[in-house]
């Protein structure tokens, strides 16, 4: 399908002006998650700006993962990211890269630090040297180790490479100024000591760069020429450019931000995001009701429907924030007009036609979509018994028609695609619950008018009780019963009890050729897909994606 462009934004207009300058400019952007975690909403919002931001300007945007941390990543989680950015439909410029390929000449740029002056090994503590860098009232301690000879750092950083210190005893330090207003300039951390097994790099290293360190200089070796960050790295950006302008780096990237924009009922700290995950208050890191992107996609959401959304976010040097319905609209709109229709009864009871012999099978055609004729019909049949949905039904004759569009004993509604019946009787159990309906339905009424007299209260979904098959419907709501939980002291107690309910339920008969991830519209109910994993041929499973309109959240 088609899609508008991204709109025009304050980096688009920064990039235009950069190529005004330099027509021989070729653009090039980058998307850098760690790999210690799955890939939520926010990280969809840089996945889209970055991506368009290089096919506006026919440039190209790499996909790197910043594995910096060998004791929070996994080779699963990279996996992961490389499917959900596939799955969005990006396609990055050339291979998958990984700072880990840049550690060797990240380690030969240290020791020419250390040569030109402007790095040191500390043999302090990691808690001497947190406290020794002040803080915003107090300036910071210059360390005993600073301004040993040049030799003895290069030995003491060889010292660190071999395995020689414990970790947090020893770290390489850039040497700037401990009296600097930017904390982030106070000697920052260029190499630690992380005694870990790194899934790229085996056990080659058991010291490793810091983001800071690695960051610009991994842009530089790539050629990036815009490298989008997000608010909270705007203090780092001193940091990014000393090292640049301090090193002999192939290029010299310009780092730009912009603010992150909230979404309401939604968590998006990786961190949080875990620990759901880790005290199994979701089931995994793509549990539907998370907002990661692997949680979206299996919940139905389309990947248009969510880059929809991230293109209508405004980019901005400011925090925003967004309703949660705002994107629910983009994906609506996109299940809306692209996915077909099936008809299914998540509360069933039985309606017995009387007047309709027990063999009699009437054939029906429906189209799977009212605007969309390319899409085809799909066959239906109706026999003497069909499931209509329970809340569908009334014995209180009472009800006007205004209150009430639906079947009430004693008056008549349309089968969506069918004829009009009658409920005439109900029968009950043991428990006075009503178990089945008795209905007569009205002769020559599919697809025609009722006779005069016969006036409809309105048109019910259903489907055929000798044709249909059982199927276990997950109904979703948010997992959060506040609109803010990251503001929550605790926000683990503001989830919603109520944010998965699962019915039993019947479906048409067409819905046995679904394949998982395969999306429909439930006609009268929502929209729901086959789930990702679930879904098979004998064990129909669909999860609800969202409803046909907006509702108050949470349910």
């Amino acid at each position: 399908m088609d899609r508008e462009p991204a709109p025009d934004n304050f980096l688009a207009q920064i990039i235009a002006a950069d190529i005004n300058k330099n027509p021989n400019l070729k653009i090039h952007t980058r998307f850098p998650p760690e790999p210690n975690g799955f890939l939520h909403l926010g990280h969809a919002t840089s996945i889209c700006l970055n991506f368009a931001l290089a096919e506006k300007f026919n440039g190209y945007c790499n996909l790197r993962f910043d594995d910096t941390n060998p004791e929070k990543e996994e080779q699963a989680y990279a996996d992961a990211i490389i499917e959900d950015v596939t799955w969005l439909g990006f396609k990055w410029y050339g291979d998958v890269k990984h700072t880990s390929d840049y550690f060797d000449k990240l380690y030969e740029w240290a020791i020419y630090l250390i040569e030109q002056g402007l790095a040191y090994v500390d043999l302090q503590d990691a808690e001497t040297v947190k406290q020794n860098r002040g803080d915003f009232n107090n300036l910071g301690t210059e360390s005993p180790y600073r301004n040993h000879s040049i030799d003895w750092h290069k030995q003491e950083l060889e010292n660190m490479r071999a395995g020689k210190y414990a970790e947090n005893t020893a770290s390489l330090r850039a040497k700037i100024d401990m009296k600097h207003a930017n904390m982030n300039m106070r000697d920052p951390i260029l190499y630690r000591i992380r005694k870990a097994h790194h899934h790229q790099t085996k056990d080659k290293w058991c010291i490793y760069p810091s983001y800071d360190f690695a960051h610009g200089q991994s842009d530089a070796l790539e050629g990036i020429t815009h490298s989008i960050c997000t608010l909270e790295f705007q203090n780092h950006r001193p940091l990014y450019e000393w090292l640049l302008e301090n090193l002999p780096v192939p290029s010299k990237p310009k780092q730009y931000e912009f603010a992150r924009s909230n979404i309401s009922y939604m968590i998006t700290s990786k961190r949080k995001l875990k620990l759901l995950v880790d005290e199994n208050i979701v089931s995994d890191w793509d549990d539907p009701r998370m907002p990661t992107i692997s949680g979206m996609r299996r919940r139905g959401y389309t990947a248009n429907g969510i880059k929809d959304f991230c293109n209508m976010l405004s980019v901005s040097r400011s925090e925003g924030s967004a309703e949660i319905t705002m994107l629910e609209s983009c994906v609506r709109n996109d299940l809306n007009n692209n996915y077909p229709r099936a008809m299914a009864v998540l509360n069933p009871i039985l309606v017995k036609i009387t007047n309709l012999p027990e063999n009699n099978i009437i054939s029906l055609v429906a189209p799977k979509h009212p605007d969309q004729q390319s899409m085809g019909n799909r066959d239906l049949t109706l026999t003497n018994e069909v499931y209509i949905d329970r809340n569908d039904f009334s014995t209180d004759s009472s009800l006007s028609r205004k209150q009430f569009k639906r079947l009430v004993l004693g008056d008549y509604v349309r089968l969506r695609n069918a004829f009009v019946i009658k409920a005439d009787s109900i029968v009950k159990n043991e428990q006075d619950e009503i178990i089945a309906i008795n209905a007569s339905y009205v002769e020559d009424t599919i697809g025609k008018k009722p006779p005069e007299g016969i006036k409809p209260r309105g048109v019910i979904h259903w489907v055929d009780a000798k044709n249909c098959h059982n199927a276990e419907v997950r109904l979703y709501d948010t997992l959060f019963t506040c609109p803010n939980p990251e503001q929550q002291d605790d926000f683990t107690k503001a989830v919603n009890p109520n944010s998965l309910t699962i019915v039993n339920a019947k479906v048409e008969a067409s819905l046995i050729d679904a394949k998982p991830e395969d999306r429909f519209q439930f006609e009268r109910e929502g929209y729901f897909v086959a789930d990702r994993y679930n879904h098979q041929p004998n064990n129909l499973v669909f999860n609800k994606i969202i409803g046909l309109k907006d509702s108050q959240k949470p349910k």
